[in-house]
């Protein structure tokens, strides 16, 4: 698998990442096995956690797995803190004491020293950004963290966050963000804020929850995730008339160049501009492999063109 560095930093990753969500929940630790291994001999190095998956378990998975079937060297560790979640609550907490809590909480899981690119979860109007950024300042400094960057922050967000940490002489380097064929929201002001200011995005949901694999056509498959219960209300909110449509034209751009609407869309989303790796969240080693055959596909032109218009 063919790399990228994370904007223009000097960390380079697989162009597809290995999200780990559902790892400790919907995937028990066998499919874990199976994704990571399957992932590794594809030349896969980008794995993506976060402190709240799972409360906990996806990073005491990953630690697990990775001391098993890998050398900590041959990949890169993503997680993220911010944001902790129970069965009733989600809690979120960006103070400098939050997250170097939740990061050291990280390390322990995880079975490791550092992180190489530790995120912050989620923009909160609970801390002030001055106090968050020195958090991911002192993550660096102090060797927990190789690279750091943020997670679902805007434009103008992101872009404020970077001239902070610029100050203290430690880069921004990532954003982790939804961006698909469904949710081309980014567009609108981070993509070029990443383009000019040489940080890197990270797209989660690249396949729009589901929805552009082509699953959902004929109703709403018992395991998908538009089935489960915790995330119903997501996959559910790109269900609707025009994500249907994308995916349609997604198909049938796929049929046309025999390929699976999961490659086209993947594809499509990779090579958009800032793009570093988009991160799946596979459930299956099934679902991965297909998913990993992107890395050989290169979209024509046209195609490209036509699946801009009609998810405009």
């Amino acid at each position: 698998m063919r790399r990228r560095r994370v904007g223009g930093s000097g960390l380079a990753v697989s162009r597809l990442g290995l999200g780990t969500m559902l790892w400790g929940g919907a995937a028990d630790d066998d499919v874990c096995r199976e994704l990571l291994v399957t992932y590794l001999e594809a030349g896969g190095t980008l794995l993506d956690t976060a402190h709240s998956y799972a409360e906990g378990r996806s990073e005491e998975i990953v630690g697990a797995l990775l001391r098993e079937v890998a050398r900590r060297d041959e990949v890169t560790i993503c997680t993220k803190a911010g944001i902790t979640r129970t069965p009733e609550h989600r809690l979120v907490d960006t103070s400098r004491g939050g997250l170097l809590r939740h990061l050291d909480d990280s390390l322990r899981r995880l079975g490791t020293d550092y992180v190489d690119l530790w995120l912050v979860h989620t923009w909160s109007d609970t801390a002030p950004l001055e106090e968050t950024v020195g958090a991911l300042a002192y993550a660096v400094t102090s060797g927990r963290a190789r690279y750091v960057g943020v997670s679902n922050y805007s434009g103008w967000q992101a872009a404020r966050a970077y001239s902070l940490l610029e100050s203290a002489r430690v880069p921004l380097v990532a954003n982790q963000i939804e961006y698909s064929l469904v949710t081309r929201d980014a567009e609108d002001d981070l993509v070029p804020a990443a383009d000019a200011l040489g940080f890197g995005l990270l797209p989660y949901s690249p396949l729009g929850g589901g929805v552009l694999t082509g699953k959902y056509r004929s109703g709403i498959p018992t395991g998908s995730r538009a089935a489960m219960r915790q995330f119903a209300s997501f996959a559910s909110a790109r269900l609707d008339d025009r994500s249907m449509s994308v995916a349609e034209a997604v198909s049938t751009a796929a049929g046309g160049l025999g390929v699976s609407a999961t490659e086209v869309a993947l594809a499509w989303v990779r090579d958009r501009p800032a793009v570093t790796a988009p991160v799946v969240g596979s459930r299956t080693v099934a679902q991965l492999r297909t998913a990993l055959a992107s890395e050989d596909l290169e979209l024509p032109p046209e195609i490209v063109a036509a699946l801009d218009e009609i998810s405009d």
